[in-house]
C-alpha cells in the first residue's frame, strides 16, 4: 500500500522534471537562434564589404587598362606620326636626286658632245700631220712600218743570233769543264808534277846539319823512313827545309808529323823511325775519326757505318782547287737538306748523299775510275740506300739522275764549289770582276746608279725616269748586254735588269 502512495508522487515529479527540462531546452535554442542571427548578420556586413572593396579594386583595374590602352594609342599615333614625316622626307630627297641626276646626264650628254668635236678634229689634225709627215719622209705610212718591221726582225735575228753563238759557247765550256775534270782525277791519282802543289809538304829544319842526320849513315835512315811512311823525302837546296812528296794526304800528314817530331827529339834512326811513325799515324786516325763524327754531326746525318765515319774524316786532308773537301761535304749536306725540303723531296735521303758524295775521293788514288762511281760502290757496300748510291754515283752525271734527290745533290755540290772564295779566284779579280760590270752599265747615259749582285751573275740598272722612257729602257737593257759580250769575259751569263721608276712624293702640313 504504501507503494501507491508514493507512485503519484514519482509521476509529478517527473511531469515537473520533464516541464522544467523542456523550458530550458527552449531558453537554449532561443539564445541559439538569436546568437547565428547576429553571426548571419555579421556575415552579411563583412559579404557586403567585401563586394564593395571587390568593386572599388574592379573599377580601379579597369581605369588602369583604359589609360594603358589610351597611352598606347598615343604612341601609336607618334610613331605614325613620325614615320609620315621619314617618308615625306625620303620622298624629298628622291626629288632632289632625281634632280641631280637629270641635270648630271645633260652635262655628261654635253661632254660627249664635246669629245665627239674634240675626236673629228683630232682626226683630222691626224690626217694632216700623217700627210705632212709622209710629205717630207718621202714615203707613205705603209712604207714606214715596212721599214720599222724590217728593223725589228733584224735585231730579233741579231739577238737569235747571239742566243746560238752563247748556246754554242756554253756548251763548249761544258765540253772542256768535264775534260779538266777527267784531267784533274787523273792527276789526283798519278803524282806527277803537275800536281806538285796539291802533294807536297814542306817541314823546316833548324840547320843544314840536320839534313845529314835525316839521310843517315849510307842513307839508312831516309830509307827507312820512306819504307815505313810511303812518302819521298826530297832533299835539295832549299835552306832549312825538306820536302815530303805523296799523293795520299793521309800518309803526308803522318809523315810530316813524324818527321817533325824526329828533328825536334834528334834521335834519328830506324827504331825511332817506327816508333814516331806508329804514333803519328794513331793520332791521325784519331783525328780522321773526330772529323768524321764531327762532319756527320754538323750534317745532321746519324747512322752511318765507321768504315764511312773513317773515309768521311779522311776528306779533312784533301782539297779540290783549294777547297777542302770535308768542309765543302758538309757546306754541300746542308744546301741540299734546305734544297729538299724546299723541294718537298726526301730530306734525309739528300742531306745522306750529298755528305757522302766525294767519299770516293778519298781512296780515288788506290782505286781506278771515277770517283762518284767509286763512292757509289763503297756506299752500297756499307749498307747505304740505293736512292743514297744512286745521288752519290749521279753527282757528276756519271750515271743518268733519276730521282729528284739526284739532283738536288749535283745541284748543291755544283752550289758549294762554284761560290764565290770557295776556290781558287782571287778576291782582287772578283772585285775587279763586279766593278767592270758596274762600270759598263755607268757608261750609259741616263743611268743612275747600278750594282752588281748574285756573285757577279746579275746586273741591276736604275734609270732616271725623266731622261729614260720605257721604250729607251728596253734598248738600253740591249745596249749594255751588247757590250758586256763585247768588252768583258765572265762564266756561264749575266742577267742585265733595267729598273725605271718614278716617285711623286707630297707632305700635308
Amino acid at each position: 500500500m504504501p507503494h501507491l502512495y508514493w507512485l503519484p508522487a514519482l509521476i509529478v515529479g517527473f511531469l515537473i522534471g520533464a516541464g522544467a527540462a523542456y523550458l530550458y531546452l527552449r531558453s537554449r535554442a532561443e539564445g541559439s537562434m538569436r546568437e547565428a542571427e547576429a553571426r548571419s548578420a555579421l556575415l552579411r556586413e563583412e559579404a557586403e564589404s567585401k563586394q564593395k572593396q571587390v568593386l572599388l579594386e574592379a573599377q580601379a583595374e579597369a581605369i588602369r587598362i583604359r589609360n594603358e590602352a589610351e597611352a598606347e594609342a598615343r604612341e601609336r599615333r607618334g610613331d605614325l606620326t613620325r614615320a609620315e614625316r621619314r617618308l615625306q622626307q625620303k620622298e624629298e630627297n628622291l626629288d632632289r636626286k632625281a634632280d641631280a641626276l637629270e641635270r648630271r646626264e645633260q652635262r655628261i650628254q654635253a661632254r660627249e658632245q664635246e669629245t665627239e668635236r674634240l675626236y673629228r678634229e683630232a682626226e683630222q689634225v691626224k690626217v694632216q700631220l700623217t700627210g705632212e709627215l709622209e710629205r717630207r719622209a718621202g714615203m707613205s705610212s705603209s712604207d714606214a712600218r715596212d721599214l720599222l718591221m724590217k728593223q725589228v726582225e733584224q735585231e730579233a735575228r741579231d739577238d737569235a743570233l747571239r742566243l746560238i753563238r752563247s748556246v754554242e759557247e756554253e756548251a763548249q765550256a761544258e765540253a772542256d769543264k768535264r775534260a779538266q775534270k777527267i784531267i784533274a782525277y787523273a792527276i789526283q791519282r798519278l803524282g806527277t808534277e803537275t800536281a806538285s802543289e796539291m802533294s807536297v809538304a814542306s817541314v823546316p829544319l833548324p840547320s843544314e846539319d840536320m839534313k845529314g842526320r835525316i839521310i843517315g849513315k849510307e842513307g839508312r835512315n831516309i830509307r827507312a823512313f820512306e819504307q815505313i811512311t810511303g812518302v819521298d823525302v826530297i832533299i835539295d837546296d832549299t835552306p832549312d827545309a825538306i820536302t815530303l812528296s805523296a799523293f795520299d794526304p793521309v800518309r803526308r800528314e803522318v809523315a810530316r808529323r813524324a818527321l817533325t817530331r824526329l828533328v825536334s827529339d834528334g834521335r834519328i834512326h830506324p827504331a825511332r823511325i817506327e816508333e814516331l811513325v806508329a804514333k803519328a799515324q794513331q793520332e791521325v786516325e784519331g783525328e780522321i775519326r773526330e772529323a768524321g763524327e764531327r762532319a756527320a754531326l754538323d750534317a745532321g746525318v746519324q747512322g752511318l757505318h765507321p768504315d764511312l765515319i773513317k773515309l768521311l774524316g779522311r776528306l779533312k786532308y784533301r782539297t779540290s782547287y783549294g777547297q777542302n773537301q770535308l768542309s765543302h761535304a758538309v757546306e754541300t749536306s746542308l744546301i741540299a737538306a734546305a734544297l729538299a725540303a724546299d723541294l718537298g723531296a726526301d730530306v734525309n735521303v739528300a742531306k745522306t748523299g750529298a755528305l757522302l758524295h766525294d767519299i770516293g775521293k778519298a781512296v780515288s788514288h788506290e782505286v781506278e775510275g771515277p770517283h762518284a762511281l767509286i763512292g757509289a760502290e763503297i756506299a752500297r757496300r756499307l749498307g747505304r740506300s740505293p736512292k743514297i748510291v744512286h745521288a752519290i754515283a749521279a753527282h757528276h752525271e756519271e750515271e743518268e739522275p733519276q730521282t729528284i734527290e739526284a739532283v738536288i745533290v749535283a745541284t748543291a755540290d755544283a752550289i758549294s764549289g762554284s761560290r764565290p772564295g770557295a776556290r781558287r779566284e782571287s778576291v782582287e779579280h772578283y772585285i775587279k770582276r763586279l766593278q767592270a760590270l758596274e762600270e759598263v752599265a755607268n757608261s750609259f747615259e741616263g743611268v743612275e746608279k747600278s750594282y752588281a749582285i748574285q756573285a757577279g751573275r746579275e746586273v741591276r740598272i736604275i734609270v732616271r725616269p725623266e731622261d729614260v722612257d720605257d721604250l729607251q729602257a728596253n734598248k738600253l737593257a740591249r745596249n749594255v748586254v751588247r757590250k758586256i759580250e763585247e768588252s768583258l769575259q765572265y762564266p756561264g751569263q749575266i742577267k742585265v735588269t733595267v729598273i725605271r721608276e718614278t716617285r711623286n712624293v707630297a707632305y700635308a702640313r
